[in-house]
Order: C-alpha cells, then structure tokens, then sequence
C-alpha cells in the first residue's frame, strides 16, 4: 500500500494546506512533501520488481482491486512500479519539495492555495506513473491539468489569461483524442473485458484488434497509433505542436515552471512509451521514419527558436523542445540504449530543465528583468545562484560526468545502431548538430549575462541570493553530476523495463 500512501499524504497535505494561515502555508507544504519524497526514496531502495509492468513483469508495490463493472468491461484500482516508472516517481518527489522551497521568496500572495495546488499537482502525477489501469490513469492525466491551469492563471505574468487558457485547450483537446483513440481500440479487441493496460498489451500483441467502425484490424492499429502519437506528441510537445508552452513558461510563475519542464512534460514522453513503443511494435516500424523526422526537426527546430531569443525564460522554454527531440529519436530507435537512454533522459532533462529555471527565477527576482539585454556582470553581484546556473548550462550542454552527457550518449549510441529505423546513421547525425546550436545560444545568454562589467537596466539593488534559494539548486546539481557518475544508478533498472518491450518489435 505504498503507492496508496504517497497519494494519501499528497492529496491530504493539499487539504490542510489550502486551509492553512499564508504566513506557515510555505513551510508547511515543504514540511508535508518532504514525507512522500522519503517515502519514494524508501522505494527506490526497497525495489525488487522486474521487467515491464505492462508485459508480465513483477511489479514493484502492486496493489489491485475491482472497481467499477462497465457494462461487459472491469474497471479496476491497479497501480505498481517497474524500472520505467519508479525514477519518474522518485523525481516528482523531490522537484516538488525542491520548487516549493524555492517559491518562499516569489509566492507572496494567496500562499496558502498556492501551495495546495502545488501538492495537488503532486498526487496527480505519481498517479499518472504508477496507474495501471486506463481509466484510472487518465482521471490522473486529466486532473493535472487543472491546478497547473490556475498557477499560471492566477500567479502568472501579465499575459497569464492567455496562456493559461492556450496550455488548457491545446493539451484537452489532445487528450481527447488520445482517450478516444484507445476506447476504440478497445472496442476493436474482442477479448478485452478490462481497461488494465497489461490486458490491453497483451490482447495488442498477441493478435492485435478485429476490427471496429468499418476498418479492419491492421487500419484500426494504424489510425489508433497515429491518433494517440498526436495527442501524446502535444503533450511531450513536438513541433509543430509547440506553440503554447513558451507562453506557458514565460507566464507562469517560476515553480509552475520548474514543474511543467521538470515532470508535466514527461507525461507525454512517458505515455508515449507505455502506449505506443509497447502496444504498437508493427506501427512503430511503418512510421518510423515520419516519426524519426519530427524528432529531428524539434530538435534543431527548437534549438533555432531559442537561439533567437533574448528571454532567459524563453530560451529554456524552447530548449526543452529540443531536449524532447532527443527523447523521441531514442525511442523510435527501438534499441535498448536507445529506448533506455530515452527514458535516463527524461529524468535527467527534468533535473536540468528545473534547476535552469530556478536560476533563471533567482535572477529575476533580484533584477525584475529576464532579457538578456537588460543586465550584465551578475557573476559579480550573485556569484554562487550564477555559478549554479552556468552549471547547469553545461549539464544541457552534454558536459561529461553530467547526467546529460550519459542520457543524449545513450540515445546517439543506440540510434546509430538501429535496425529498425532506416537513415538511422542520418537521422542521428543530423540530430547532433542541435548539441553545436545549444552551446551557441547557451554561451551567448551567458556572456550577456553573467560576465562583463556589471549593468542592469531596472533600478534595483542586487545582491547575494537568500540561501533558501539556492538550496535547491545545490540539491539538483548534486543530483545531475550523481546520475553523470554513476548512470548504473538509475538505468540498470531502467533497461530491466526495456527489454521486454524490445523482444516484441525492436532488437536489443
């Protein structure tokens, strides 16, 4: 009852937060995420589950019942872990407790429902990794975005409205595609009588849907695969399907933002393994180089975009496009480092992605400016927030003995290699190229910056960050060169959960 536990503390913390004084609101967020951040790290150490959750692995922390009889079809409570999900749930843990701690110095109105939102949204995605069953999941998917629709909304810039609005309708209207696409598919399997993904997975692979609404079998496989792509690529995003995170980004405060890029982004990713490289072996091959192809372009897409920008915020916003880039060339690679480095990445470019935007936030709010043109020489004023934040600038830069290093290898690696993809060797070169754009327009922002003579448009006066700033920092940086050391940490377990996805379509 583990994972129960950890939604319990979460959801229940959120209640007494949200009825909590605004003066102890902050440090009693912290106090209560702190729980389920042992509890997952408990897990991590106590994990004995083995292979894939969805085929036939033992899962770690399991728990299941009956839930709702759906006319022919079973609704059930089934939750459980395996090496694909357990280090997302690790990370949603600790990037929560780590962006509630550094939103003490920039929440300073409606705390109290501030951070109730924020343990909501943490309960919401341990739900999202740990569900096994459809319908279950998707009432975690959905609910995320709710509380994420109101941080931006209400503590957002002065476009926050609009934003908010433009993340809201983007990524619902994807979900209802992709909830559509696999009700259908359910239909079209006539021996399913559950939602429980591992049936579903099992019914997909082991002879695939009759037929539904006129099309045969192997046409309802490719519309469902094409249909639930699309709503997950949302999500993830891809290009060109983009357009509403920068504004996301720049609206949202920065612990909204620290969350979006660090965990909310990988719901796509990960869906997109669970559902599509698990279920669709066959489909992953038919499309492989379409999907290859979109991998590509957001990643030098993505790199251009952010090259062009003179907002710090912007320019980790559209590099997170790029960094997703990566994520899907590894899986559509359908090799084990391929695969595996996809899903190391996802945790790495979150550790990455959050401690960017919390330096990012650190100087902001010192100066009250993020453009690059307005400031200069901060090196000078905020030595120790900008020496973290040239740090993490070279994590995304690949640096060796950085978590990023290991998890963009693994995926150049393993894309090479491919036999699935055709032009693999062309792809993945092509891919490459984004690393050179990333260093230019990293090492531009940072010259602007952080070095030079110090100059600082707005009329306020800079000075060392409060150590509950940067705290966190420190924390996340440990972390990345941690993972960059010693990989074997996390992705031993993680190729556990991959190969049985890649005996069914890939080659390991």
């Amino acid at each position: 009852m583990m994972i129960e536990a950890l939604l319990a503390v979460t959801l229940v913390g959120a209640l007494v937060t949200f009825v909590a004084p605004n003066r102890i609101a902050g440090k009693l967020a912290f106090g209560i995420s702190l729980i389920p951040a042992a509890l997952s790290l408990w897990m991590f150490t106590a994990f004995d589950g083995s292979g894939n959750a969805l085929l036939d692995g033992e899962l770690a922390f399991e728990s299941q019942f009956e839930w709702i009889q759906l006319g022919d079809y079973t609704i059930s409570w089934l939750v459980g872990l395996d090496g694909i999900s357990l280090p997302l749930v690790v990370l949603t843990t600790v990037l929560t407790s780590l962006a509630i701690m550094s939103s003490w110095t920039p929440i300073d109105e409606r705390e109290s429902q501030f951070y109730g939102l924020v343990l909501f949204i943490e309960a919401n995605l341990i739900g999202v990794f740990t569900a096994l069953d459809f319908f279950v999941w998707f009432i975690f998917w959905e609910a995320v975005l709710i509380p994420m629709y109101l941080l931006i909304g209400v503590w957002g810039g002065p476009r926050r409205k609009y934003a908010a609005i433009k993340f809201f309708v983007y990524t619902n209207v994807a979900s209802l595609l992709m909830f559509g696409a696999f009700i259908t598919l359910v239909f079209g399997l006539g021996d399913v009588t559950s939602f429980a993904l591992p049936e579903v997975a099992t019914a997909m692979l082991e002879g695939g849907p009759d037929g539904f609404a006129g099309l045969g079998g192997s046409a309802l496989a490719s519309v469902v695969f094409v249909a639930m792509f699309l709503g997950f690529a949302v999500k993830v995003p891809v290009v060109p399907f983009h357009t509403w995170l920068p504004d996301a980004h720049v609206e949202a405060p920065t612990p909204a933002s620290v969350l979006l890029a660090g965990v909310l982004l990988k719901m796509g990713t990960y869906a997109l393994l669970r559902f599509n490289f698990t279920m669709f072996p066959e489909q992953v091959e038919a499309y492989a180089i379409p999907i290859a192809a979109i991998a590509v372009i957001s990643v030098i897409y993505g790199a251009m975009l952010a090259l062009a920008q003179t907002d710090l915020k912007r320019i980790v916003a559209y590099s997170s496009v790029s960094s997703m880039g990566y994520v899907i060339l590894g899986l559509v690679a359908y090799t084990q480092f391929g695969v595996g480095g996809a899903t190391f990445q996802m945790v790495s470019h979150g550790l990455i992605s959050g401690l960017m935007f919390m330096a990012v936030g650190v100087i902001y709010n010192a100066t009250h400016t993020r453009m690059v043109t307005d400031m200069s020489g901060m090196a000078d004023r905020m030595p120790v927030a900008v020496g973290i934040l040239v740090a993490g600038a070279f994590g995304y830069m690949g640096l060796p003995l950085m978590s990023g290093f290991f998890g963009e290898f693994a995926i150049f690696f393993g894309a090479f290699g491919s036999g699935l993809l055709a032009y693999s060797q062309l792809f993945t070169s092509l891919a490459m190229f984004g690393i050179v754009i990333v260093a230019g327009y990293l090492l531009f922002a940072l010259q602007r910056t952080v070095f030079g003579p110090y100059h600082l448009e707005t009329d306020y006066d800079v000075g060392r960050a409060p150590l509950h700033d940067v705290a966190p920092m420190f924390v996340l940086l440990g972390i990345i060169i941690a993972l960059g050391v010693a990989p074997e940490l996390i992705f031993d377990m993680i190729t556990d959960a991959v190969d049985p996805i890649l005996e069914n379509g890939g080659d390991a």
